[in-house]
């Protein structure tokens, strides 16, 4: 049998000594990467983009199974929707200010004050996350002023912060529904989109079967992109701001409905939410860890997504 060179020994053991090494580096890096997710939250609990439709005026059994709203009806089977969710108060003005400051701030619906209780707007600024509120009648992007031609402004809570009012940059945000189709084409949407019909087509003034047009129309086109179905891409609510006869729970019981890819489908929740827990929701979803007013404390909507 041939003899090894000291200098052949010396190389195996080499070799040995990198071979163990390699190993003890893997072994390390799995254990670093496994340590990593566990603190960091699921790719399921972020997404990219929250958008809000909000509806007018109807009772939740007067949406629900409606033969005038397939299109919102099928998104609620398809996707989820809650049960039992309730708007706070009544008329609609503290419905909007609820989801998006966490407090009713006022009942008027004439109101026309600035805000400056924390919301939502001053959260993302903090945050680095982008914004807009979508208004169909707007009348010039910019607008914080008052009723105008279609365009309800006590519908369009974001034009009353002090955060975009005393801030020209921020009030261009506030923009015409009809820049919402161009930056989808242009994969330019915010992190953030408050989605505000005009009266005829949020089912206030008009029927539920314009409404139900108006949701495929225009909000169809998001929901079948490419953007908002990538993994961790979009999620889409659409809700009544308050019921139009009931006064459960301030202002009754509306129909809440989840869009997304990330969404357990065909889940229906039973667990009683409102406009708090949505804030929270929503915010939470892209990335915020404080959450104004009543958000700050309301329960988790997490059972929707999955892996929740």
């Amino acid at each position: 049998m041939a003899r090894r060179s000291p200098a052949s020994g010396l190389l195996w053991i080499l070799m040995g000594l990198s071979l163990l090494d390699l190993s003890c580096g893997s072994s390390t890096s799995s254990q670093s990467s496994g340590n990593g997710s566990s603190s960091v939250p699921s790719q399921h609990a972020r997404v990219q983009h929250v958008f809000i439709v909000v509806e007018e005026n109807r009772n939740y059994s007067s949406v629900l199974g409606s033969a005038d709203m397939p299109y919102l009806n099928g998104l609620a089977t398809t996707y989820a929707y809650a049960k039992n969710y309730y708007a706070d108060t009544h008329p609609s003005i503290g419905n909007y200010f609820m989801l998006t400051t966490g407090k009713t701030i006022t009942n008027d619906d004439g109101f026309s004050g600035t805000v400056s209780d924390d919301n939502i707007v001053r959260r993302l600024i903090k945050a680095g996350k982008t914004w807009k509120e979508y208004s169909e009648d707007l009348p010039s992007t910019g607008y914080t002023g008052g009723d105008s031609g279609g365009y309800v402004e006590h519908h369009n809570p974001l034009s009353y912060f002090s955060d975009v009012r005393d801030d020209s940059t921020q009030a261009q945000n506030l923009v015409p529904f009809s820049q919402f189709a161009i930056d989808l084409h242009n994969h330019a949407l915010p992190n953030y989109s408050f989605i505000v019909p005009n009266d005829q087509d949020n089912s206030h003034d008009g029927s539920r079967a314009q409404a139900d047009s108006w949701l495929q129309t225009n909000i169809d086109p998001l929901v079948k992109s490419s953007d908002f179905n990538t993994p961790g891409g979009a999620l889409l609510i659409i809700a009544y701001d308050e019921s139009g006869d009931d006064n459960t729970l301030g202002g009754g019981k509306v129909l809440w409905v989840v869009v997304g890819p990330s969404v357990k489908k065909g889940h229906t929740s039973t667990t009683t939410y409102q406009h708090e827990n949505s804030l929270r929701f929503m915010s939470k979803l892209i990335g915020l860890s404080d959450f104004p007013g009543a958000a700050a404390s309301a329960p988790d909507m997490g059972e929707f997504v999955s892996g929740d």
